[in-house]
């Protein structure tokens, strides 16, 4: 490559695009961050909520911020019924509610699904009396083939004997006419 001749950014200016860009997608976040929940206390419940941080109390129309320490708020902050948090229409008591529903049939579902894999890989492999089963099955199939042979042989010796034999090719007796 010549000297002069320089195709596409150089990994210095790749680098310097790349942190602007970064700064830029994190400038509103950071800004929405910065605000406190209690600034937005006389807004509405959308306008709270748009910063995961912040819970919306529907009694006394406060924004407050979210105790993280805590699983959930504590009553002195804000009711159950009355909190919302991530979306206006619902409240913190019916989204509780409505995720172990969901918990508990994902985790019914997947109980369910083992319970099938393992009943039906359990009846591939046959067990004990089903093996006996088998065995014997075979047993007497191959019984009734040894007794059915030797009355083919009895009834083919008395057939010899009152000459009632089948001849091998029942159309021989046709070809002497």
């Amino acid at each position: 490559m010549a000297s002069g001749g320089v195709r596409g950014p150089t990994p210095r200016w790749g680098l310097t695009l790349g942190g602007a860009a970064l700064i830029l997608l994190l400038l509103p976040a950071a800004a929405a961050q910065g605000e406190g929940c209690s600034q937005n206390t006389s807004r509405t419940c959308e306008e709270c909520l748009k910063n995961v941080s912040c819970l919306w109390c529907n009694t006394n129309k406060m924004c407050l911020d979210y105790p993280v320490t805590k699983i959930l708020p504590p009553s002195s902050l804000c009711r159950l019924s009355s909190a919302r948090w991530g979306v206006c229409w619902v409240n913190f008591e019916a989204l509780i509610i409505a995720m172990s529903v969901i918990g508990g049939s994902l985790l019914l579902g997947v109980a369910i699904c083992c319970f099938c894999c393992c009943r039906r890989s359990r009846s591939r492999r046959p067990d004990k009396s089903e093996e006996k089963a088998i065995r014997e099955r075979e047993e007497r199939r191959v019984r009734q083939e040894e007794r059915r042979a030797e009355m083919k042989l009895r009834h083919d010796e008395i057939r010899k004997k009152y000459g009632l034999f089948k001849e091998e090719n029942p159309y021989a007796r046709f070809e002497n006419n």
